[in-house]
């Protein structure tokens, strides 16, 4: 799947990334209460415990979309905002993505669930290795529209998650990386618990830096038939 991104530097220059591999990776806190929090609101809408902690879930690469309007089956689903990091010409580079779920279906099954929805991917991408050192303070945040108003859905900072480099020793077992390789690197639990929404903003915040990824999409429900 063609992305394409600009880049945060002065330069101001255009990444053109052919994602050939895409892992969403599950259940990825440090801190194994918080882990078991996210568990629990999961079981509260039916959907079962994971087999393993962290999980890596591979998803079609023709699931991720850089546009605004996105097109969903039935009134069931909710985005997770997550670091998205991908490998591009030698370097990791760090973006923002969206784990748009179909929370119906993820009560007969995870997997299938993050395959239904489009994952919305922000357009500006940083390097890695500009943010590496002070990666647990970079704050994710995202919002709902519920009622014409926009509530604050998740937030807090990095430090709560397993870093991209623990989850991708995890997952490729301190083998290389390749080109085109991507992975959505885990979310913060929803203010509220887990609700469908058809309007989702999110952001990540570097303070140190003085800079923003953001993202907002909107999602239109097809019909659901039989």
């Amino acid at each position: 799947m063609h992305l394409q991104f600009t880049t945060g530097d002065k330069a101001a220059s255009t990444l053109d990334v052919e994602v050939s591999h895409f892992i969403i990776a599950g259940w990825a806190g440090r801190d194994s209460d918080a882990v078991l929090h996210h568990i629990r609101e999961l079981e509260a809408l039916g959907v079962p415990a994971p087999g393993a902690v962290p999980l890596f879930y591979r998803v079609a690469t023709n699931q991720l979309s850089q546009q605004p309007l996105l097109e969903v089956v039935g009134n069931e689903t909710s985005g997770e905002a997550e670091p998205f990091v991908f490998f591009h010409r030698g370097e990791w580079w760090v973006s923002l993505t969206s784990d748009h779920t179909d929370r119906y279906l993820e009560t007969f099954s995870v997997a299938l669930s993050k395959q239904a929805c489009i994952k919305p991917v922000a357009s500006k991408a940083w390097r890695m290795s500009e943010v590496v050192e002070h990666w647990d303070t970079l704050e994710l945040t995202s919002w709902i529209k519920e009622q014409g108003e926009w509530v604050v859905y998740q937030q807090g900072t990095l430090a709560s998650l397993l870093t991209p480099q623990d989850l991708l020793s995890r997952y490729l077992n301190d083998s290389p990386a390749k080109e085109g390789l991507a992975m959505s690197c885990g979310t913060l639990g929803a203010i509220g618990g887990i609700r469908p929404s058809s309007e989702f903003r999110m952001a990540l915040h570097d303070p140190q830096l003085n800079r923003t990824l953001e993202h907002a999409y909107c999602t239109g429900a097809l019909p659901v038939v039989a």
